[in-house]
């Protein structure tokens, strides 16, 4: 009996587990290329933008975070934009747009989380609507139903059961991945952007700069 045979043998509620785990794995390979491309080398960005800055060569930096385009580089140029206002307005431009670029990382992932809380649930209404029919087939029976009568519609109820508990396992496991993946971006974006602001609010308030302050990361 081939694989497809016996999952075709778990019933209706076998459609809606297919259909979740399709959206879970679209919804994490997407995520999954987000923040691959959002990975930044931190300590080579802030000696490039930490020089520029020193220089006041905002549209230069300004230029370098667009080459980027990772989530950092745009709050970066989001708050570079706002330069020209002065130090508090750069700081909350900055804090907007790290709220903003997180929510966009974050994006999809309570529906990951969702899959992985529902996909055991549904399986096991499948087992239990499948035994459900298979004591009302020896109930027709009339008592005459032999082991195998029994045995047949256990085992079919519960393929729901172990497809769903196999789908919660890999979306469970694929969140908590891309959630510790996004927390390190999160740290990334926060370190460059204390940095920038701290520069920033030296370069306003007439304090020389030190080039070559070594990154601590």
């Amino acid at each position: 009996m081939s694989l497809l045979s016996i999952l075709s043998k778990g019933g209706w509620l076998m459609l809606p587990l297919i259909l979740i785990s399709f959206l879970a794995l679209v919804i994490i390979i997407d995520r999954y290329i987000v923040i691959k491309k959002s990975k930044l080398n931190v300590p080579a960005f802030l000696v490039k933008i930490r020089g520029m800055l020193i220089k006041e060569d905002i549209s230069g930096a300004m230029s370098y975070c667009i080459e980027e385009k990772s989530s950092a580089a745009n709050i970066i140029k989001s708050g570079l934009k706002k330069y020209h206002l002065g130090h508090e307005r750069v700081k909350e431009s900055i804090e907007n747009a790290g709220r903003q670029e997180v929510a966009k990382l974050e994006k999809g992932l309570s529906v990951v989380a969702t899959v992985a809380g529902i996909a055991p649930l549904i399986g096991f209404l499948g087992t239990v609507t499948g035994m459900i029919q298979a004591f009302m087939r020896i109930e027709d029976l009339q008592g005459a139903a032999n082991p195998s009568d029994l045995a047949g519609g256990i085992w079919e109820a519960l393929i729901t059961t172990a497809v769903g508990l196999a789908i919660g396992i890999i979306a469970l496991t694929f969140y908590n991945y891309l959630s510790n993946s996004i927390n390190k971006l999160v740290l990334d974006m926060e370190v460059v952007s204390n940095d920038v602001v701290d520069i920033i609010e030296e370069i306003g308030s007439g304090k020389k700069v030190d080039d070559d302050i070594e990154i601590e990361l």
